[in-house]
């Protein structure tokens, strides 16, 4: 039989050996390898016994009782060339065949079983980027939201959409998610509004200085908003804003946000494996899920805050998400009680207001269009010729008018042009 030894234990032989031959003596040998008289006289006795054998431990040539069993390493091989799990990281496969499959592997034990039939973890080789200094969190939760939104093709493929996402700074928890064809208004509307219902009103949100949020400082104010006393241009999303009390400024770069930034390296490593193994391929059926993941997510990566204080302030039950969280359009009603919004004309079906009485014009997905007119609602119906017609009256419950006009104020790609 074939002995497999180390340096060590030839060493060892080899000093037994002479010490047996009477090369050196007993205190001479228990030196050399560093072991007392009485080893070296049972390593005496097992050689004259054994030879060379006998330095080798007893259970070498035995398979280890810890070695993982053939049966589960196949099994381990068939559960990775999935397609739904074949493109996980390692350590979101150790996760979800632990859990869900209830093979008790170690993640370094995966891996090496992994490695060793030349499967490499998509996270193996990425750029090296520049380091930046570091920036501690924020003491309370609900000190400070970060707020973000990225392009990804979260259902594999080629084609993009957008998830918006709230971090909180302090504990790492996401506070929201909403899937999107594009980043757009109406995604980070949703946030908010899973936000508010959640959790309540933070003291801060840190966002980039996309159009969503901060107005082009070279665009000057209109004639009718210096009339009115306007200092500067705000954002429909910055008036909800500041209607709720929150305070928000930009940051100048991603590294500003890294938080947020990290989050995204997480959901795109994750999320695309998690719709895959549940089949859900459009973004109604991603935004059902992602109410649910959010949870798991946040027991499995938030953190304690500094200080145990929240600063999230309930969100008052008298507040109409609905209402708040739509795109408000001002206008003047003339006479028969119509209004124009983007060249189309509208008329208020309750036709007994004044000529001039100022109407707020509010755009939702929910809704469609809706006037309101001294804290009350009312119907609008389009007057446009073109949207009479049987061809292009209608798309679902909307007349198409009111679908572009939602796309326009709530869904256009805040990054375009």
């Amino acid at each position: 039989m074939k002995l497999f030894m180390s340096i060590d234990q030839i060493t060892r032989g080899h000093v037994i050996a002479n010490c047996l031959e009477g090369r050196c003596t007993v205190q001479q040998a228990a030196l050399r390898l560093n072991l007392s008289r009485r080893r070296v006289q049972q390593l005496k006795k097992a050689f004259k016994e054994k030879g060379l054998a006998a330095m080798l431990h007893g259970n070498s040539q035995r398979p280890s009782a810890k070695k993982t069993s053939k049966e589960i390493e196949q099994r381990l091989l068939a559960l990775r060339s999935d397609p739904a799990l074949s493109k996980s990281n390692f350590l979101h496969f150790h996760e979800i065949v632990t859990e869900e499959y209830q093979l008790q592997l170690s993640y370094s034990t995966l891996r090496r079983i992994l490695l060793s039939h030349g499967i490499y973890s998509p996270k193996k080789r990425r750029t090296r980027k520049k380091v930046h200094k570091t920036r501690n969190r924020r003491a309370c939760f609900g000190e400070l939201l970060q707020v973000d939104a990225t392009p990804f093709p979260w259902f594999g493929g080629k084609e993009k959409s957008a998830l918006h996402a709230f971090i909180d700074d302090a504990r790492g928890m996401i506070t929201g998610l909403y899937l999107c064809k594009n980043e757009c208004l109406l995604g980070y509307l949703e946030v908010l509004r899973q936000t508010l219902e959640n959790y309540g009103l933070p003291a801060a949100l840190y966002p980039d200085k996309c159009s969503v949020f901060f107005v082009n400082a070279k665009k000057q104010l209109s004639i009718e908003e210096q009339l009115q006393g306007t200092k500067e241009q705000v954002t429909q999303f910055g008036k909800i804003i500041k209607y709720l009390g929150i305070d928000m400024f930009p940051a100048h770069s991603s590294q500003a946000k890294g938080r947020v930034e990290r989050l995204w390296q997480t959901l795109q490593s994750r999320l695309p494996v998690e719709f895959a193994r549940r089949g859900i391929t459009t973004i109604e059926q991603a935004n059902q899920f992602l109410k649910e993941y959010i949870g798991i997510f946040n027991k499995q990566f938030g953190v304690p805050a500094c200080d145990s204080y929240s600063m999230f302030v309930p969100t008052p039950k008298t507040l109409d998400l609905d209402k708040l969280l739509s795109s408000v359009i001002t206008r003047k009603l003339s006479s028969g009680s119509t209004i124009s919004i983007k060249n189309h004309l509208f008329k208020i079906e309750q036709n007994k207001f004044a000529a001039g009485t100022t109407v707020n014009v509010l755009i939702s997905q929910k809704h469609g269009i809706r006037a309101l007119i001294h804290d009350e609602f009312y119907p609008i119906v389009p007057l446009d010729d073109i949207y009479r017609t049987d061809t292009v009256g209608r798309t679902g419950d909307l007349p198409q008018v009111v679908i572009d006009l939602i796309y326009e104020f709530l869904l256009k790609d805040a990054k375009a042009g």
